[in-house]
């Protein structure tokens, strides 16, 4: 059975993730450790902490993972902006640390007037001064497969392969795989036949047991547009095979998965709950 969730809000506190992703039924939940457009982060205090640790486990919620903010760009070859967003990930991957969060998930940066090579190695040494001043943090970055707007990095898998292999520690590193951003980013998968390409690719290049969590997202952009817009689970340009694919895929049965999907309520149920429930419904039994 797949393990399921949904990115939920900590707006009144952390707990509140936990209560709103059990409410929706969700088996798992990510969240944004601060406010994800602002540098500043207010200290989270232990109490905070183990109330939502606490929560997790009262409520059966496993696998939370973090995100982290818009703002950092590790790619950038701007030095101001670059070190600020090593000293920003940092924070994250304590944050996350102090919650008993596994993962932080980030976006891997995009190089803006410098040039994809450059990027990716800006994105590696950035990642290894981050590695370094977390010694002793058990917290991971899983670096997300992207669209490809603009200049972006992330979007080829080669990319990622490259910011691993550039990485000191490639063991504090892995994957999460978005399935609208590697559709818009040119990676049919609704066949079966090519979902599983798709996949063997995948494998080949960066392979699957790097792959720590999925972002389960259908896409309001065409096939291979570079557009990240996302939508509900069969409402967009993806259609529901792709994610039939994947539901019964047994390589990725243990590999939590979460949905970014547009929020709101429908016939007085929340969309969630409705997305999550076409998820479920794809499953072989």
């Amino acid at each position: 059975m797949a393990i399921l969730g949904a990115h939920m809000s900590i707006a009144g506190g952390y707990y509140k993730a936990a209560e709103a992703a059990a409410r929706t039924g969700c088996d798992c939940v990510q969240l944004f450790t601060k406010n994800n457009n602002q540098w500043r982060a207010k200290p989270i205090a232990a109490a905070e902490a183990e109330r939502f640790r606490t929560s997790l486990v009262e409520l059966g919620i496993q696998h939370p993972i973090s995100h982290d903010s818009y703002l950092i760009n590790l790619a950038s070859p701007d030095d101001e902006l670059w070190k600020k967003s090593i000293d920003a990930f940092v924070i994250e991957l304590q944050r996350a640390e102090l919650l008993g969060i596994p993962y932080v998930v980030a976006h891997p940066g995009a190089y803006t007037t410098s040039s994809e090579a450059r990027g990716l190695k800006r994105i590696a040494r950035g990642l290894n001064e981050v590695h370094k001043q977390t010694r002793g943090i058990t917290a991971k970055c899983l670096l997300e497969t992207t669209a490809g707007q603009g200049s972006n990095l992330g979007w080829k898998f080669e990319h990622l392969a490259a910011v691993i292999d550039g990485a000191r520690a490639p063991e504090r590193l892995g994957v999460c795989f978005d399935t609208c951003h590697v559709f818009a980013a040119g990676y049919p998968m609704g066949t079966k036949k090519d979902y599983l390409a798709t996949m063997r690719q995948f494998d080949k290049i960066v392979g699957l047991k790097q792959i720590k969590a999925f972002h389960v997202n259908d896409s309001k952009a065409k096939f291979g547009s570079r557009v990240d817009r996302h939508a509900g689970i069969g409402r967009g340009e993806m259609g529901v095979d792709p994610f039939r694919w994947l539901m019964n895929d047994r390589r990725f049965r243990r590999v939590p998965m979460y949905l970014e999907t547009p929020k709101g309520t429908e016939d007085g149920e929340e969309l969630d709950v409705i997305n999550l429930a076409v998820l479920r419904g794809l499953i072989d039994t």
